[in-house]
């Protein structure tokens, strides 16, 4: 699970377009295999991303994910400079149990952040698994799941 937050907290995840240029970073770090990412939420200061380290370090990874995001908003916003602030914060998930709860936490984020009043209205948050799932739900992780590519 990382974290990593705006430069100045500034709130620059505010529309579709800006949102994207994040989400297109995850999706560019899976594509190179240096991740597989399990969940993301996009706040408007900062982003959480839950992912499996594939290839590489978590330090690059994180590198390059702040770099190709940093490019593309500048590029949308015709500005340059820094988007992110130094460092990151990770955390390491050991079991099945907590990686589903870490997932949860992380798609309620913009509820408690008071940005929506329930789980599954926020329009910058994603997981691979049901925010809610009842007894009858696939909520294994999904290495062990028969539907996931």
């Amino acid at each position: 699970m990382l974290t990593t937050t705006v430069a100045d907290r500034q709130r620059v995840f505010i529309d579709d377009a800006r949102v994207e240029c994040a989400v297109e970073a995850f999706r560019c770090s899976d594509r190179e295999h240096r991740s597989r990412t399990l969940a993301w939420v996009v706040m408007p200061d900062h982003v959480h991303w839950l992912m499996q380290l594939q290839n590489g370090n978590i330090s690059r990874c994180m590198a390059a994910f702040k770099s190709r995001s940093a490019r593309a908003l500048n590029l949308h916003r015709a500005s340059q400079g820094a988007l992110w602030q130094r460092g990151f914060y990770d955390h390491c998930i050991r079991s099945d149990e907590s990686l589903l709860k870490q997932a949860n936490y992380l798609i309620e984020n913009p509820v408690r952040a008071g940005l929506t009043t329930k789980v599954g209205e926020y329009p910058y948050c994603w997981t691979r698994w049901p925010a809610e799932a009842d007894e009858s739900a696939d909520v294994s992780p999904p290495d062990q799941r028969s539907d996931v590519e």
